[in-house]
């Protein structure tokens, strides 16, 4: 269920050690740690920060209480067995933009580990510690403000080019009024992020997917998604308008049919070597 937020391995903001799930996120009231365990056929929550409270409101949206899949159809038997093999897996959502927009931004046109490389470092130099009793390193990722104040040299120690550097600068200062997207949901909602300049069809359906659990919100223009789901379900690659016209008896569905594919476990065949990410801070 949290897999989605986790941006790489080494991510400061999510954790999962001794059986304790470990989340450091910003909240309209101020940073916060929320930690889940699981015992008993129960989830057991406890947070600490100014947003203790709000964060514990809306576990049950995280863990996808709120995701109503009951007209979902599997026209396809990887995605059946799939959702056979995993009853549980609902589509969460966290019910605030800003942290996921800010990761998104950073995966545009580049190999997710460089992108994953700049998240820490915007989180270990932007961000703040993590609250409560949270793992040594855990990170609060950085607020708008503390965006709208990192200098150019900073961004570029931080790996990222002009171009995503000028998108996270206007999200920040206009990161408030984006929070309405949460509201909205759906279309709407992924309408009014595209408004800002640098924030595209991709960039609002990454966000829509985990901020509000957006089930129809397809990741159009990814390097990878419409090959791996052409490969799972005809056998060849497909580009964005095949991945289209093969997910489209799953509307409103789409997104969730995708994310059946990604929790099947199935990988692509591979025809060479992988992309040599790019290190922008040597350019």
């Amino acid at each position: 269920m949290l897999a989605p937020l986790r941006r790489g391995t080494g991510d400061p903001t999510l954790r999962v050690e001794e059986g304790a799930a470990w989340r450091a996120c910003t909240t309209p009231e101020g940073p916060t740690t929320l930690r889940l365990t699981r015992r008993d056929g129960a989830v057991h929550a406890t947070a600490w920060g100014p947003g203790a409270h709000w964060v514990l409101d809306g576990v049950p949206a995280l863990l996808g209480a709120e995701d109503d899949d009951s007209d979902f159809e599997a026209h396809h038997p990887l995605i059946a067995d799939t959702r056979r093999r995993n009853p549980g897996l609902r589509l969460g959502t966290t019910g605030r933009v800003w942290d996921v927009l800010v990761p998104a931004v950073l995966e545009q046109k580049v190999t997710g580990r460089e992108a994953w490389r700049s998240w820490r470092e915007l989180c270990r130099r932007y961000g703040t510690p993590a609250p409560g009793p949270a793992p040594a390193g855990m990170r609060v990722p950085p607020t708008p403000q503390a965006i709208r104040t990192i200098p150019d040299w900073e961004w570029h120690r931080a790996g990222l080019d002009g171009a995503r550097r000028r998108t996270l600068v206007r999200v920040a200062g206009v990161a408030r009024r984006l929070e309405r997207a949460v509201e909205l949901g759906g279309e709407r909602g992924r309408q009014l992020l595209r408004l800002v300049p640098g924030i595209g069809v991709w960039t609002a359906a990454e966000v829509a997917q985990r901020a509000w659990g957006d089930a129809d919100a397809v990741s159009v223009g990814d390097f990878h998604i419409p090959s791996v789901v052409g490969w799972a379900l005809l056998g060849r690659p497909l580009d964005d308008d095949g991945m289209l016209e093969l997910l489209a008896p799953y509307a409103p569905h789409r997104h969730r049919a995708v994310r059946y594919v990604e929790a099947s476990g199935f990988r692509k065949p591979r025809f060479g070597p992988r992309t040599s990410p790019r290190d922008y801070r040597r350019i």
